[in-house]
Formats: structure tokens, sequence, C-alpha cells
């Protein structure tokens, strides 16, 4: 078997010519990445429910628009929490995943946390692909790899957060920012 070099912690930034709907202009934060397969969730796919109507006391801990996201297409029923805390040993009900980037135990007490917390995302399900997928998709084209920020787990403007992750890019990746919602318009 191929070894993999983990892209844990990375954004995989969808190309325009990624056909499946699901991740239209999806940009997804790898949580997990190894020969076993990846998981990631899409940062910016807010939905209209509110944090606080699905999960008690975190609420006012989510970050702003404090919506529940969809993560992705698996699993929508179950929720994750993705957590920035700054500084170095994070609190308990908290996992590192990627720098100040990590995973919250939602089942919890949200006061645990909120001392330490930076900010907060709720996802509801996730994007997974099985041993070998993601890279194929890769080998496609169907992604762009690029490293994340702890700010796009928070983005004040998630709608936008495709177009902003590529301008920042120092390469030709800064001029797809540009490429048309329907290049047919054009």
């Amino acid at each position: 078997m191929t070894e993999v070099s983990s892209l844990t912690g990375r954004l995989l930034v969808a190309t325009p010519a990624l056909a499946d709907p699901n991740f239209d202009r999806a940009v997804v934060l790898l949580l997990d990445h190894d020969e076993e397969g990846s998981l990631g969730v899409v940062l910016n796919r807010p939905t209209p429910v509110e944090v606080a109507d699905i999960l008690e006391g975190w609420g006012d801990l989510a970050g702003s628009p404090g919506v529940v996201f969809q993560g992705g297409p698996v699993s929508l029923d179950s929720a994750l929490g993705v957590a920035v805390i700054p500084g170095g040993e994070g609190p308990l009900a908290w996992r590192r995943v990627h720098g100040a980037i990590g995973l919250v135990d939602l089942d919890a007490p949200p006061e645990l946390l909120a001392p330490a917390l930076g900010s907060l995302r709720i996802f509801a399900g996730y994007a997974g692909w099985g041993p070998g997928q993601l890279e194929d998709e890769l080998v496609e084209g169907a992604w762009y790899v690029v490293e994340s920020e702890p700010g796009d787990v928070s983005s004040p403007d998630p709608e936008r957060l495709w177009r902003s992750v590529l301008r920042r890019q120092r390469s030709e990746l800064a001029m797809v920012a540009t490429y048309p919602d329907d290049p047919s318009l054009n």
C-alpha cells in the first residue's frame, strides 16, 4: 500500500471543475487524514438553524453567525464542534487536531470550555472519504490543498470563504478566486 502523507489541518478548496453539488465551491477543513481515510467539515455552508435551538448551552459560545453549519453530506443527524483554543494546553473536553484547532466534546458542560475558547463552530454532519478515495480525487484535480489559518474556522462571512482562501494564495491560485459563478455568462 502507498504511504499517505497526512493532510490533517489543511484545507481542501473545491476546484471550479468539481461537479459534485455537495462540494460546489466548498472549503473543507481536514480533521483527520491517514491510510484509513479522511474526515473533514465544510466551513462555508451555514444553515438557518440556530445553535441554541439544538444544543442547549452552546449557543452563546458559537461564533457569529451563531448557526449550525452543514459539515458535509455524511451523518447530518450528528454534530461536531470545532474550536480554536489559543495558547498552549487546551482544556478538558477539547482535543487538538492541528495548531490551535481542535474538536470539542459536545457532551461536556459548555462552561468547561468557555474561559479558554477563542471561537467555536458547530457542524451537522461531515465530509468523509474511504482509504485512497481523497488521493484519487486529488489526482483528478477536484481539490486544491492549501494551508489553513485559525480564522478560517470562524470566518464571519462564510459565504465568501472560498474566494478569500484562494485570494490569499501566493501563486496562480489567487486568480481562481475571480472564476465566475456561471462561466457561461462570461
